[in-house]
């Protein structure tokens, strides 16, 4: 595949540990994609699943040597751990090798706006007392996850393609749909009290760009579901890497500026 050269990536939720992660997909996207910056926007690692079940495939391991390749050669690489890797908090402000640890981070883009960078999890605190779809991050989504993995095993015996049931019920699930509004409302108010011009987080497995009471809400997706990317080309632009609907080539998703 053609090399992308981008000025910045974000990816998170990559789950690396756990039998979900996309990780030959992910491994295609970091061969295809240079960037100057590249954010690792949380929960890379799965420490919490693997507490319960030991999964380490060489997949995995390779994702983590192309990461400490592209660091070692001039890539900015930070990652910001989130709940699913928070043991990694405890180095924030130091670094593991080449790579920076930090709990979030103030990007700015080559046309000049302020992209507030954190993994997400500390939104939920502030929108628990609602109580809705603590699935997102909890045991439940995990059986989710385990019921898509027997349901589209199934799909494929049948010759049918891949379908994401946690996806559709994020989507479709009246409370799932306004847990995602009141996190991303709550992301772009963060935005507004840190007075930049927006914020990329991941956490939620939803990606999306839109402009939310004059903050840019960028949400860079997973490696899970979906196998998304936020891109920042060498013009400012912001775009999302769709790499699970890629065949062959990169399909980049629409665009957004503040």
């Amino acid at each position: 595949m053609e090399l992308q050269r981008f000025r910045s990536v974000w990816i998170s939720d990559v789950h690396l540990g756990t039998r979900d992660c996309k990780a030959e997909l992910l491994n295609q996207f970091l061969e295809t994609a240079d960037s100057e910056y590249l954010y690792l926007v949380g929960d890379i690692i799965d420490f919490v699943s693997m507490e319960n079940s030991w999964y380490w495939p060489r997949s995995h391991n390779a994702i983590l040597q192309k990461l400490l390749n592209k660091a070692e050669h001039g890539t900015r690489i930070v990652y910001l751990p989130g709940n699913h890797d928070a043991v990694l908090r405890q180095f924030i402000g130091s670094s593991l090798g080449p790579i920076a640890i930090a709990e979030q981070v103030s990007h700015q883009t080559i046309d000049g706006r302020r992209l507030l960078t954190l993994h997400g999890d500390k939104f939920d605190s502030l929108i628990r007392h609602n109580a809705i779809l603590s699935m997102i991050g909890s045991n439940s989504y995990e059986v989710l996850q385990t019921l898509d993995r027997g349901l589209n095993h199934l799909r494929a015996m049948l010759g049918f393609s891949y379908w994401s049931l946690s996806t559709y019920l994020k989507t479709n699930l009246k409370h799932a749909a306004r847990y995602i509004e009141l996190f991303e409302t709550v992301a772009a108010r963060e935005g507004l009290r840190y007075a930049v011009d927006g914020v990329v987080c991941g956490h939620i497995h939803k990606p999306a760009i839109k402009v939310i009471n004059g903050i840019l809400y960028c949400n860079d997706g997973d490696w899970v579901e979906d196998c998304t990317a936020l891109v920042e080309y060498r013009d400012g632009n912001l775009a999302m890497v769709n790499w699970a609907e890629a065949t062959g080539e990169i399909r980049q998703g629409r665009m957004a500026r503040a």
